[in-house]
């Protein structure tokens, strides 16, 4: 489904569609994108808080020592390929850029995984509530955190000289927004449930602030440096399934997953220009790319699932 949105966001777009000028101007015109995007990402946001309410902590807890590991292998090889390419783009696209930030980024944008993109795969394929989907999962945590504390590492250094300061500022904010989430949301949700009456679900005016605190959540790990996402999925996973969670998936989950979600993945196909990749060393540079990064994450992961 999200593969068919991404595809029919393409044709919809500048690629295809978009060519013609009455099409672009009157169905989808710039300023429209905007919005678009903007409910596109609120769907984002609100299905990774969906998908932390339906995993369960304690599971994660118990696979924290694989997840740390399959992180560890999937991004160190890309990272390192990543590195390699680098030295390859110099004279391409890396003139008159920072070597050192251009070759963090690099190694970052090989090395990262799509966290909605494989929460998204997983839902599909029925694997987010097993075993290896919570592995999946808490690997691919592990591997943002690292990769935003990098990614923010590569900008400090192509800006100011505070380089280990802006990452350990990214750092520390992301751990101490995981543990207010742990040591504060929580037991504020499990106060919530005691004193809901037994029997009676949980009011709108209470599903309406826990929904609002989804933004919230994703506005903080924004200003701290972090996709958003991150935010709104530790808070779904702060909740407590066994009632509330329930409740709240009830609500909203088919709204999100069946109008919200798509239209991201529509959007970006939306903003896709395939056209512009026509020259031959760009198209080969797209490939040497594509090919790399997909071998090491395959072959990193694969590794350290033999030797499990």
């Amino acid at each position: 489904m999200s593969a068919a949105c991404a595809q029919a966001g393409v044709l919809l777009g500048p690629s295809v569609m978009g060519q013609i000028e009455t099409w672009a101007t009157m169905v989808f015109p710039q300023r429209s994108l905007l919005t678009l995007e903007t409910v596109a990402h609120l769907g984002l946001l609100y299905f990774l808080f969906l998908v932390g309410l339906e995993m369960d902590i304690d599971v994660i807890r118990r696979s924290g020592k694989k997840a740390l590991f399959v992180a560890m292998a999937g991004m160190a090889l890309p990272f390192c390929m990543g590195i390699a390419t680098s030295f390859i783009f110099r004279h391409q696209v890396s003139r008159n850029v920072h070597q050192t930030s251009f070759l963090l980024f690099l190694g970052v944008a090989l090395s990262v995984t799509a966290f909605p993109v494989l929460a998204r795969i997983l839902a599909e394929i029925k694997l987010l509530s097993t075993e290896l989907g919570r592995i999946a999962m808490s690997a691919a945590i592990v591997n943002d955190m690292c990769a935003w504390v990098l990614l923010a590492l590569a900008i400090a250094i192509s800006e100011v000289d505070s380089a280990a300061i802006s990452s350990l500022w990214v750092l520390l904010s992301g751990v101490l927004f995981v543990l207010f989430c742990f040591y504060a949301v929580r037991p504020a949700m499990w106060w919530v449930i005691r004193r809901t009456p037994e029997g009676e679900g949980v009011s709108d005016v209470e599903v309406t602030l826990i929904l609002t605190g989804v933004m919230l959540a994703g506005v903080c790990t924004d200003a701290i440096g972090i996709h958003s996402v991150f935010g709104a999925f530790v808070y779904g996973l702060v909740i407590p399934t066994a009632t509330l969670g329930v409740a709240l998936i009830e609500k909203i989950e088919d709204f999100v997953t069946g109008l919200l979600l798509p239209l991201f993945f529509a959007i970006s196909g939306l903003r896709t220009n395939i056209r512009r990749v026509s020259d031959p060393v760009t198209v080969g540079l797209l490939v040497l790319v594509f090919v790399m990064a997909s071998f090491a994450k395959i072959m990193g992961t694969i590794l350290i699932a033999i030797s499990y």
